[in-house]
């Protein structure tokens, strides 16, 4: 008689050592998410109420006891006068800041790869990636050395020459070719070690199979380095496209020195609207309305991104 095996099936247990440690391990992230995150959101409430402050009690009291007012705090952006100024200058800087900065980034790591000398390739990653670990407020005044109207670098060569200085701060059509520059110099180098960290993993068989076969290096490049570099290039891309309703406040504030005055229609954001706004009276429900409004953009227009992708590449979306 044939004996019947039977298979004995092992239930593996719901939770393991490995699972603790990782779940500690995550922890200190969770507590940062659930306390600078999720606990703050509480505060949209106040975008739909008519926020008043009572004397000596708390500011939760403060906001579950005001009065609601629906979407009137909304007005104040929807009508306002600039509102057509600041969407266009964040829309348009941001997908500048995307095109160009991925190119570059791209191109950038690319080049860094080809490189024989290790040593050179880690000293250009590390002089490209320093810019991006400078306040925008260090480069503000690096900026202002070189644009000041009285003893910057390049109004005291246009003396020495004997042209006229130009007042930098007041001139609108050269700031967006300088807000444009200054992002890309501090950002750049970040996104070019993404990248490059994708190149390092590509596997290298392929490229000698391509040498074998008589391939240069730009043959190399285009039909190996840029097909395995597709998900990460695309996944950058839906992410950036998230933020386009936002703006670097530090980026558009600082460095034009309060995004206000004669360059006001070249430099003021969304971002730069809210702060200018609530520095003056206006209420604060009507700026947390304005904010409210740019999130939910944001959020709608990374899911509109992903689903474009998936339709086109699912393997490629992020979602």
């Amino acid at each position: 008689m044939k004996e019947t095996k039977k298979k004995v099936s092992v239930k593996k247990p719901r939770w393991t050592k490995n699972d603790t440690e990782l779940s500690i391990l995550a922890l200190p992230t969770t507590i940062w998410y659930v306390l600078f995150c999720f606990l703050p959101m509480f505060g949209l409430i106040i975008a739909f109420k008519n926020y008043r402050v009572t004397g000596g009690k708390s500011f939760i009291y403060n906001v579950l006891h005001s009065d609601w007012s629906g979407l009137k705090n909304f007005e104040f952006l929807f009508k306002s006068n600039d509102l057509f100024v600041i969407l266009r200058n964040t829309i348009l800087y941001n997908v500048a800041f995307i095109v160009l900065g991925m190119f570059l980034s791209v191109g950038l790591a690319i080049l860094i790869s080809l490189l024989h000398s290790k040593r050179k390739s880690k000293v250009y990653q590390t002089l490209m990636f320093f810019p991006y670990f400078m306040s925008w407020v260090v480069v503000a005044y690096f900026l202002d050395a070189f644009l000041n109207q009285d003893n910057g670098l390049i109004n005291s060569m246009l003396r020495d020459g004997g042209a006229e200085p130009v007042r930098w701060y007041m001139t609108a059509g050269v700031w967006p070719f300088i807000l444009i520059f200054m992002y890309l110099w501090k950002s750049t180098g970040y996104n070019m070690v993404i990248y490059l960290s994708s190149i390092t993993g590509i596997d290298t068989t392929l490229y000698e199979a391509a040498v074998v076969d008589g391939a240069t290096k730009r043959q190399q490049v285009w039909y190996i380095t840029l097909p395995c570099l597709k998900n990460v290039i695309i996944m950058m891309f839906i992410l950036n496209i998230g933020k386009v309703f936002y703006s670097d406040f530090g980026l558009f504030f600082q460095l034009s020195q309060g995004a206000s005055g004669s360059i006001f229609n070249t430099t003021a954001t969304i971002d730069t609207y809210v702060f200018n706004a609530i520095r003056s009276s206006t209420p604060i429900g009507m700026t947390s309305a304005v904010t409210f409004f740019q999130s939910v953009a944001c959020c709608i227009t990374i899911l509109v991104a992903n689903a474009i992708v998936r339709k086109i590449d699912e393997d490629s979306a992020i979602i």
